[in-house]
Parts: C-alpha cells; structure tokens; sequence
C-alpha cells in the first residue's frame, strides 16, 4: 500500500509539475474554457488546495491578468517554472476572460486565527504599519477600497504561507514585478516575525 501511494503521489506531483508541456501537445484541449487550463492548481472555485498556489476566487482581475503577462514575459517567475509554461498557453484575448472568471467567484473563507499575539502583530502592520521603521500600512494599498487605483491584490483570506512566500521574496529580490519597486522596499524592512504575523493575520480575515 506504501508503494502504491508513493507512486501515485509522484505521479501526480509529475503531472502536475510537467502539465504546461504535456497540455501543448498531448491533451486535446477543443472545448475547454480558458480558465479550466488554470483550475489544475488554482480549483474552478478559485480556492487552491495547496498554499504554493495562491486563492484566485474574488481577486482583482487587473491583477490577475497583469500577473498572467508577467508570467509570459518572465518579469515573474516561479518555482519550478510551471507558471510560465501555464500563462503561455492562455490566448492574448483569453486573459481578460480568465482575470473575470477568477475575480467574479465568491471570495475564499478565511482560515482558522493565529496565536493572539500574532494576529496583533499582524493586525497592527496592515492596518497602521510602523512610522518609526518608515514602514506603511498595508492596508493603503491593499485595502478594499484602494485596490483599484493601486493595482495591489485582495490578501484577505489568502493562505498564510503564499503571502509569506512573496513578502519573502520581494525582500530578497527573487520577486521584481512591483510597480516601481514598491514591494521590494516595503518588504525589506519587515523581519521574519513581521511576514510570519502579517501572513497568519491575513489568511484569517474575511474577505468581504
């Protein structure tokens, strides 16, 4: 039985991890929606089993389709690269198709809270951020009514270990596809706690 469930979880893993190349040519994809190709990671709900893969359901669409461009002209990349080989199988004028289908679902659920002490944190950097580290609330341009004319994503209810990935990222450079550095800077003067409570309050606040 331990062999079978091996196999069949790196089988899966394989397919998964290789679905960009094998889906351009092995899979007859006549008839699919544009946004079906996506929910092999991101579900057709939008709420992604796995935290490498972020929530999509509820998201902005002008972010979702600026960060499919980006991944076609790797400005982003991505462990293992699945994402790039992904967004180029999606037809320039699918984008905008995908981008509405995700961002017009219901949002995700909220996860269970962090520690207390966490989520005060958490709360406290988003909401306020920290003057004297020069650091800005998140929520100013994260926040429900500034994402349409900042271009940021919702990070409400999304999973705790995707946001800390990309906070962690964007402080060590591996992730350059902020507008004008913006990430890049604010992230860099957050320590791990920082991203660890900013994550965990996050993932556990709904998205309304």
């Amino acid at each position: 039985m331990i062999r079978v469930f091996s196999l069949g979880l790196i089988t899966g893993f394989s397919v998964m991890f290789c679905a960009a190349s094998a889906r351009a040519g092995m899979i007859d994809e006549s008839g699919l929606k544009p946004w079906e190709n996506c929910a092999l990671c991101h579900s057709l709900d939008g709420v992604s089993r796995m935290a490498k893969f972020p929530k999509l359901a509820g998201q902005v669409p002008a972010y979702i389709e600026k960060q499919i461009r980006d991944f076609r002209t790797a400005r982003r990349t991505n462990d293992g690269e699945q994402m790039q080989g992904m967004a180029g199988l999606i037809a320039d004028k699918d984008i905008p198709l995908v981008a509405k289908y995700f961002g017009a679902l219901p949002p995700p659920p909220p996860a269970d809270p962090p520690p207390d002490g966490e989520r005060t944190a958490g709360q406290a950097l988003y909401h306020t951020g920290d003057p004297t580290r020069g650091l800005p609330a998140c929520a100013s341009c994260h926040g429900k009514d500034m994402v349409a004319q900042s271009g940021a994503p919702r990070l409400e209810a999304q999973h705790a270990d995707y946001v800390i990935k990309q906070l962690t990222d964007f402080r060590a450079g591996a992730r350059t596809n902020d507008p004008g550095g913006v990430m890049a800077g604010v992230a860099a003067k957050l320590s791990d706690s920082d991203i660890r409570a900013v994550g965990g309050y996050l993932a556990a606040v709904p998205r309304n």
